[in-house]
């Protein structure tokens, strides 16, 4: 690891999410060897979230401005171990008069593409996300994902557990959940971890990606928990 790695890959992780990260990730690379261009491609397996209202596809190549026109050597990485979630690859290419890459560098490379991908999956995740929130904001359609993924699932809440999740979902607070439903926050807050129990969920980001997993996403706790019915408390 070179000296000059460390403030690098904090660059990188601070632009996750945003529009000059891979600008961040191309410097990031630059920093161990240098290269002409990086190409970052990650796809979500379509298998693994057929209910997605859009499926990111991060496609992008960044150049230096030193790059030639032509190539003529090429670095490509994939993951040691397939992810569940995506497809992935990195490549980092040369063009004259740079060299071709030697075995050492392309070592050196290799040696940091676990840090590689798990940035990249990061940002991916990232942008995923903020497609999710952009479908939170349309509480029309909200709901009845909610509902349909609750039967895809087979597991049942109670009317106040439901109430509860669908206002984490559009954005409340528990004190603005307490006031809507007339309870105590302590009350909406019990409620609210009652669901995260049998939906094996921690907060909003995790109820919404829960909304649009696949079953092999899900813990496996979730997965063979047979459905127990909890009979909807007295609404007051």
């Amino acid at each position: 690891m070179t000296p000059t790695l460390l403030p690098q890959i904090g660059r990188a992780i601070a632009s996750i999410g945003s529009g000059h990260f891979s600008s961040m990730f191309h410097e990031l690379i630059n920093s161990q060897l240098t290269v002409d261009a990086t190409h970052l491609y990650l796809l979500p397996r379509p298998w693994q979230t057929p209910k997605a209202p859009v499926s990111t596809v991060f496609n992008e190549t960044v150049t230096s401005p030193r790059a030639a026109s032509r190539f003529t050597d090429s670095i490509q990485l994939n993951p040691a171990q397939e992810s569940p979630s995506y497809c992935c690859k990195i490549t980092a290419f040369r063009g004259r008069p740079s060299s071709d890459f030697s075995m050492t560098e392309r070592r050196r490379l290799e040696d940091i593409s676990p840090l590689l991908f798990s940035i990249l999956e990061k940002h991916v995740d990232a942008l995923q996300l903020a497609t999710l929130e952009a479908e939170s904001k349309k509480p029309e359609g909200l709901e009845d994902r909610f509902h349909e993924r609750l039967r895809e699932t087979g597991l049942m809440l109670s009317e106040r557990e439901l109430q509860v999740c669908v206002g984490l979902l559009t954005g409340q607070t528990a004190m603005e959940q307490a006031e809507r439903l007339a309870l105590k926050v302590s009350t909406v807050s019990s409620y609210q971890r009652r669901a995260a129990v049998k939906l094996g969920i921690s907060g909003r980001n995790s109820l919404m990606r829960w909304m649009y997993a696949s079953p092999d996403e899900m813990p496996s706790s979730d997965r063979s928990r047979t459905p127990v019915f909890n009979p909807a408390p007295a609404l007051r």
